[in-house]
Order: structure tokens, then C-alpha cells, then sequence
């Protein structure tokens, strides 16, 4: 019987993709669990398993095409059935629906449950054996590529659902190291539209009006405010160098700063929090994004729960994000959900700016180029390495005098880094 899969919320509050690739053409065999298909949300480009084994009776849309949440991705059935008109002769199962009593392939949950679950009578290709999963595609993957059996994880979701963080926790932290992945081909982009004088209309791609969307609709709401410092980072690069020598890794300066951070947010809550409302939600826990400049726009990859982090773990997060962020290959909730954000402009040859505050939080930091610059110590003319600061904030959380309070701490921080990798 063929059944169609509908197109899961795979991210938080996701609404429709676009489809860049099918990775198994109409007609072609299908195992369960086997990537169908890859497509691009917001930010992320993902690959979506089959829930079931057989044969690719549909694609549910062209490459290229945009479908929303719901609707049908790609109806899977047997080779009898290929060329049937199925909507008169055969009428497809959709997902929701629930699966006949001998039924041995993995289902899908209902849309409401934003999760896959799997048949424990499943036996096909590289479906979990075991008693049912829940889980949603990208943490199944992701499980795949760290080889965790989901039947042995205790998921802390909703209804028992296995979170990302579940399969995280559940490797040893030497190991949590993505498998290289190979950067996801991009969809056709829609060719422009020359007019007589000779100017091109370019669409923007999806993830550019994204960020559009998102930085008019932060600008637009939030009143900026930007208070501007510098930092005397010789100790600060003396013990990076030590770092990275010692472990013979390089140390991405934003882990350093992360680092200096928590303290001061700890110091000063309003600076890792929410406004909603009239109501503050600050948050317990420091899920700090980066920026990172890729080809296609800027991404904030999220670092979750920074402090309780090592600063060899947030250096290796910082990697790993970075190259997932560039090669589109992160997961949605990997490029969301920060509380605090850091921008190192400096890695592109910046100094000082005005960072726009990302919509949900209260404060971004960008962090300059280091550079030689004659300052005064101890009342003498010295050269020294300097690092410019740059801290936007929402006024109506955070008063000016907050603000240099917040700087200074970090200041002290950063230019004496004892003080925070001693906690």
C-alpha cells in the first residue's frame, strides 16, 4: 500500500522548505531510515530519512520548489504500484494515520508529536532494533553519525522523546566529533531579471531574506544603544599560545571570551535574558551564539550551556559549529536559542562596530582585530597588543551606567584571564 510522508517540523516553529535535492529518485529503492531527500529551511540544509523501506512512488515537489509543513514529501509504496493512479485506485496512508497491527516498517508520528517513531518489529536497514524511539530526523541522524543506539538512550523529551542532547550525553566527550560531511549542494537560485535599463533584480536567496527579516525586525523594536572599549590582550594571547601548545590545538579567541563572559553574566543577569512582554525571563543557563560569516549570510551557531564548559570544550564546539555553519550542515535547533551572542569581526580584518542585537535577547558583544598600539602602563608609553570592543544592548532593559558595569568586568576579565579559567 503506498503511504505518504508528510513534511515534519524538523526545527523549532518551522512553517515550510525549500527542496534542494532528491537524494532517491522517483522509482528508485528506498531503505528505512536512508536520507530521501535534502532541503533547506531558515538556515539549516538538512537531509530527511525515509521512515519506511520501498520504492519512491512521488516526489511530493520539484528541486527548488517550496512545500510547507504538512504537506506531502514524497509518498513511498511497493514496486507493483509505481505508474498506478494512485488517488483513484490505491488512496495513500499519510503518516498520521496508524499502521497496520503486522506493520514491520518504521512509522511516523502524527504532526503534533514532531517526532519519528520506530516499529520494534523493525528489521530493516538501519532502523534501531528494540522497543520504539521516539525522535525527530535530525537527532536520528545525528545518532547515526556518532553510532549511538537510540534503544539505549533515555530520552528527556516530551512522551520519552530522545533530544539531541540525549545522544550528545551520550558519547564520551573525546568522541562527540562529527563525521566529516560534504558541503550540501545548493538550490538553483531563480535567475535574474534584467530590465531595459540594464538593472538586474536578484531574488535573495532563503537564508538572506531571513536575515533581512531578522535584523528589521530587531532594529525596528529593540532601541540600540553601543558602548565602545578596548582591551590590553597581551596576557590574553600569551595564554592562548600557552593553550594551544600545550594541547597542541588551535584556540579560537572567542573561546577565550567566552569564557570571561560568564562571569560578568553571571554578575549581571539582564544581559542573559528575554524581554516578553513586561515581564524579564532570564534564563539559568549561558547558550552563547557565535557568529560565523559563510558563504551564503551570517549564522549564529549556538554553544549550549557555556558555563559549565571547559574552554577546551568551547574550543572545540567553536570549530565544529564554524565548519557546520559554512557547509550548511548543522541542525535547526544548532542555529537557535542563543541567550547572549559574541561576533568576532576581527577574523575578517575588523575593528570596532554596531552589532544589532539579536531579536530575543538583550545584548550582543563583536570583538575587534588584535592589533599593536601605543598605550600608557603604569604611567609609561608602551606598544601592546589591543583589542577593540564593541557592546550593543536594548535600552529598555539595560541602562547606560549597566552597561559600563558589564564592560568593565569583562575588561578585567579578559586582560587578567586567571580570573575566570581559575573557576
Amino acid at each position: 500500500m503506498a503511504r505518504e510522508f508528510l513534511l515534519p517540523d524538523i526545527g523549532e516553529g518551522l512553517t515550510e522548505a525549500e527542496i534542494v535535492r532528491w537524494l532517491v529518485p522517483e522509482g528508485g529503492r528506498v531503505e528505512a531510515d536512508q536520507p530521501v531527500v535534502e532541503v533547506e529551511t531558515d538556515k539549516a540544509v538538512v537531509e530527511i530519512p525515509s521512515p519506511y523501506a520501498g520504492v519512491v512512488l512521488r516526489h511530493g515537489g520539484a528541486e527548488g520548489e517550496t512545500i510547507q509543513v504538512g504537506s506531502v514529501l514524497v509518498v513511498i509504496g511497493e514496486e507493483a504500484e509505481v505508474g498506478a493512479d494512485e488517488p483513484a485506485e490505491a488512496p495513500a496512508v499519510t503518516d498520521a494515520a496508524p499502521p497496520p497491527s503486522d506493520a514491520a516498517a518504521p512509522i511516523v508520528g502524527t504532526l503534533s508529536e514532531d517526532a519519528e517513531v520506530l516499529s520494534s518489529s523493525s528489521h530493516s536497514a538501519g532502523a534501531q532494533a528494540g522497543n520504539a524511539v521516539k525522535a525527530l530526523p535530525i537527532v536520528r541522524k545525528l545518532a547515526r553519525d556518532l553510532g549511538v543506539d537510540l534503544n539505549r538512550v533515555q530520552g528527556s523529551g516530551p512522551e520519552g522523546r530522545v533530544t539531541r542532547e540525549d545522544v550528545l550525553a551520550a558519547v564520551p566527550a573525546e568522541e562527540v566529533e562529527p563525521r566529516p560531511v560534504e558541503t550540501p549542494a545548493a538550490a538553483t537560485p531563480a535567475a535574474p531579471i534584467v530590465a531595459d535599463d540594464g538593472d538586474e533584480r536578484q531574488p535573495m536567496s532563503r537564508l538572506r531574506r531571513t536575515i533581512a527579516a531578522n535584523m528589521a525586525k530587531s532594529w525596528a523594536e529593540i532601541p540600540h544603544v553601543t558602548t565602545f572599549d578596548e582591551v590590553d590582550a597581551g596576557r590574553l594571547t600569551q595564554v592562548r599560545d600557552a593553550l594551544g601548545s600545550r594541547h597542541d590545538v588551535k584556540i579560537p579567541v572567542e573561546a577565550l571570551v567566552i569564557k570571561a563572559l560568564i562571569p560578568a553574566l553571571e554578575s549581571y543577569p539582564e544581559f542573559n535574558a528575554t524581554l516578553d512582554g513586561d515581564d524579564l525571563i532570564v534564563h539559568p543557563k549561558h547558550d552563547i551564539g557565535i557568529a560565523v560569516d559563510t558563504p551564503d549570510g551570517l549564522l549564529v551557531a549556538v554553544i549550549r550551556d557555556a558555563g559549565s564548559r571547559p574552554v577546551l570544550d568551547i574550543a572545540r564546539e567553536v570549530r565544529r559549529l564554524g565548519e557546520g555553519a559554512r557547509a550548511r550542515s548543522l541542525a535547526p535547533d544548532e542555529l537557535s536559542g542563543q541567550t547572549f551572542t559574541v561576533s568576532n569581526i576581527g577574523a575578517v580584518g575588523g575593528g570596532q562596530g554596531t552589532p544589532i542585537v539579536p531579536y530575543g535577547t538583550t545584548a550582543i558583544l563583536s570583538v575587534g582585530r588584535v592589533q599593536d598600539k601605543v598605550i600608557a602602563r603604569d604611567g609609561e608609553p608602551v606598544v601592546a597588543a589591543v583589542m577593540p570592543l564593541s557592546l550593543s544592548y536594548d535600552h529598555r532593559v539595560i541602562d547606560g551606567a549597566q552597561g559600563r558595569r558589564f564592560m568593565a568586568l569583562l575588561i578585567e576579565n579578559l586582560e587578567e584571564p586567571a580570573l575566570f579559567l581559575a573557576g
